[in-house]
């Protein structure tokens, strides 16, 4: 099992390198070829918007057909959209191999989610959804790390390393990784490909889960408000280059990545994924606050490290509740919550590059008072939500 986590974990952090790729190198990517702050949101945007639309239709081909063979349709497809974005010479082709991304590279998460489900139960459950997180944490260290240091080289190296690097992870999930879903496990087979599931999006909202789907957009919403400016942010408030972005990014990226491996898990077991999940948003709502203070690069280091620490058990505390609470099978669930964050991932980079374009304050502004509504719908909410639940199970007859 060690050896299935591992690498599952290592193609997280590959996909996650081309994610995190992209935000030191982005703003001078987009200033480059003529664009603004709208431009650089709908970049964000169109690479989310892809991944609403495909995320469910991975994860329900991944119940009928096994987790396998769609994380290796993903992870090719990651490579090959860095390939791509590599190639890019000006906007329109960025757009167009971001749109490859969001399609194809959607595949990975859900189904990686999907998997540590199979191979876990509900105690074992959260630290596997905090190594998820944690692998995207370290993809978000050595991302911006490796595209600041190598936009000295060009713009595009970074892009090529990482399609190599999908590649190895290809071979690895060939070569090593076992099925975790077995056949009589699976759903019945359907005849053709199913499209988006609008239906089932919108059915969910009025399922068990359906206010943890909410919340994953909210939360989503709020946090892209920070990721996707950010390099832009840091350029014009501050003239700092890629390189000093990236290492922005690099260090609040490890302190990330250490709290979600080494203390969700712990977290969840001893407080519960409510009490992780309201701390994290109230935490994470005044942290942006915090980062509007911030003047100098040790203060910016320390207001965005704080930040991020902040949130950095949300996303895992969230997914484990969904994969939980959950009513159809896993790679649905686990679908349907990278759907709606996806679908936060394509409003929040649009209001984030306008607001910037009027004020560089608002996207944080902003941002600290959806977290904040996020907070209190989970006070007001949750336990609710765990009541009604609790009314559902039946109760085991006695035995005389």
């Amino acid at each position: 099992m060690k050896r299935n986590l591992g690498i599952l974990f290592f193609t997280l952090v590959v996909v996650m390198i081309g994610f995190g790729i992209i935000i030191p190198i982005l703003p001078f990517y987009v200033t480059s070829f003529g664009g603004n702050g709208v431009s650089m949101g709908l970049l964000m945007a169109i690479f989310a918007f892809m991944q609403f639309l495909f995320s469910p239709v991975w994860g329900d081909l991944s119940d009928r057909f096994g987790r396998k063979p769609i994380l290796l349709v993903g992870i090719l497809g990651n490579a090959a959209s860095m390939f791509f974005m590599g190639l890019a010479n000006n906007l329109w082709m960025l757009f167009l191999a971001r749109g490859l991304a969001g399609i194809l590279s959607s595949a990975t998460l859900p189904t990686a989610m999907a998997y540590i489900s199979d191979s876990t139960d509900e105690d074992q459950r959260g630290g596997g959804m905090g190594m998820v997180g944690a692998a995207m944490g370290v993809g978000m260290v050595l991302g911006p790390g490796v595209g600041g240091a190598l936009s000295d080289i060009s713009l595009s190296a970074p892009f090529y390393l990482a399609s190599v690097l999908s590649l190895v992870a290809l071979v690895l999930i060939w070569t090593f990784l076992p099925e975790s879903l077995a056949e009589g496990l699976r759903a019945p087979s359907k005849k053709g490909i199913q499209g988006p599931q609008f239906k089932t999006m919108w059915l969910a909202l009025l399922s068990p889960i359906g206010f943890l789907l909410g919340l994953a957009f909210l939360l989503s919403f709020g946090v892209t408000n920070f990721e996707s400016v950010f390099g832009l942010y840091a350029d014009l408030r501050f003239g700092y280059d890629a390189r000093t972005v990236g290492l922005i990014l690099m260090v609040v990226g490890l302190a990330s990545a250490v709290v979600q491996g080494g203390l969700t898990g712990p977290a969840i077991r001893l407080w519960g994924d409510e009490a992780v999940i309201k701390g994290s948003l109230i935490a994470s709502a005044i942290g942006f606050v915090l980062m509007l203070m911030a003047r100098s690069l040790p203060t910016i280091l320390l207001t965005t490290g704080l930040f991020v620490i902040s949130n950095a058990m949300l996303r895992p505390g969230v997914a484990s509740l969904i994969s939980k609470r959950a009513t159809q099978g896993q790679g649905i669930a686990m679908g349907l919550n990278n759907a709606f964050m996806s679908l936060g991932r394509v409003a929040g980079p649009i209001w984030a590059g306008a607001a910037l374009d009027i004020n560089l304050s608002y996207p944080y502004l902003s941002g600290a008072v959806i977290l904040l509504v996020g907070f209190v719908l989970s006070v007001i909410y949750l336990p609710a939500l765990k009541t009604k639940s609790a009314a559902r199970t039946p109760t085991p007859a006695k035995v005389d």
